[in-house]
């Protein structure tokens, strides 16, 4: 694959708030979303597959210090990754915790459904206090009905894309505690930290009956000294490229690796994909989200961070990779824990 990205004059095509036709959002391109209709078909080739998708060694138990939280990051910004999507971000004096899931499953069941290679090291109950909770999208993964009513009793506000906050409500946030975002909204957290949803490739529905009918996006985050990106989930488009030149650049970008393969192209990126959506958005570091928590695909669990440090060095992209759970200060050097090779095959 050739790795050579060049960035060409800009005409803005994608940096507009959604499009619906009827109850159903738009992607920013034409996308293709096949996640396997023919479920027959799906489980026979889990149940075929011979690849390691799940850790054959158990992983962890992984902990998080939080007495580090007592203590602002010196460089002003500090990122605890719990796994998969779920990043508690230390900017500036803030903490934003974005697509909180903790629970077994990343499933409608607790019986059923991908199960977590690893608790999740840090329990909520210890988090530090929150300035704001970030929701990508409503899939099983990045929305945890087990998780949202333990902040109802709390004040911490929401930031969600357009259509999300009907499920918080009913799970005991209340109504003014949460902001709805289309692309290209921003909002003031606080101390001069804005929020702006902006365009994603992927799609939404917590069933077969309700997809495209809430919206998905990507965040830039931006303070006095920090700019940073939570990409969610995204498959590549050339939208990338335009947040680079508006928002951009970026302290750190935060792109998902994990749970690729052909079919799903248009709707995640993997390795190769993420590489390039860092260099379109004018990345310093990247820090890999969406892989080495669930099993989503039929790759390797391992194989999404192995392709992505090999891609990294050939282009000599600084990666980002604590330990789950490690609070770790993002200093504009690479960092890579291989907490993942203490799994042996």
């Amino acid at each position: 694959m050739t790795l050579n990205f060049t960035v060409s004059t800009l005409t803005m095509k994608f940096l507009y708030p959604a499009v619906k036709e009827g109850k159903k959002y738009l992607n920013p391109v034409p996308t293709k979303v096949d996640t396997g209709g023919n479920m027959l078909g799906v489980l026979w080739k889990f149940l075929t597959n011979s690849a390691e998708t799940f850790p054959k060694q158990k992983l962890g138990p992984f902990s998080t210090d939080v007495s580090i939280y007592q203590q602002p990051a010196a460089s002003g910004l500090r990122i605890t990754w719990v796994g998969h999507s779920s990043l508690l971000i230390e900017i500036d004096g803030l903490r934003l915790l974005t697509d909180p899931v903790w629970s077994k499953r990343a499933s409608f069941s607790s019986r059923i459904g991908p199960q977590r290679f690893f608790p999740a090291p840090l329990a909520i109950k210890d988090l530090p206090p929150l300035d704001a909770i970030i929701i990508s999208h409503d899939h099983y993964d990045h929305l945890d009905r087990s998780v949202i009513p333990q902040f109802a009793a709390s004040n911490v506000p929401f930031y969600c894309s357009l259509g999300v906050a009907q499920y918080l409500m009913a799970w005991g946030i209340q109504k003014e505690r949460i902001t709805e975002l289309n692309w290209t909204d921003s909002r003031t957290i606080a101390n001069n930290c804005t929020i702006t949803a902006l365009p994603a490739r992927h799609f939404s529905g917590r069933s077969l009956f309700n997809r495209f009918e809430t919206l998905w996006s990507s965040f830039a985050i931006k303070t006095a000294t920090h700019n940073i990106y939570y990409g969610a989930d995204s498959g590549w488009f050339d939208g990338f490229h335009e947040i680079g030149e508006a928002y951009g650049p970026f302290d750190i970008t935060m792109l998902e690796v994990g749970a690729y393969n052909e079919n799903w192209a248009d709707i995640h990126m993997g390795p190769d994909n993420a590489i390039k959506a860092h260099v379109a958005l004018k990345g310093k570091l990247l820090l890999p989200i969406h892989w080495g928590t669930f099993n989503l695909a039929l790759h390797p669990w391992k194989e999404p961070v192995e392709r992505l440090m090999e891609l990294a060095a050939q282009m000599n992209i600084p990666l980002f990779l604590p330990k789950p759970g490690e609070p770790t200060v993002a200093t504009g050097k690479a960092y890579t824990s291989q907490w993942w090779e203490s799994a042996k095959t």
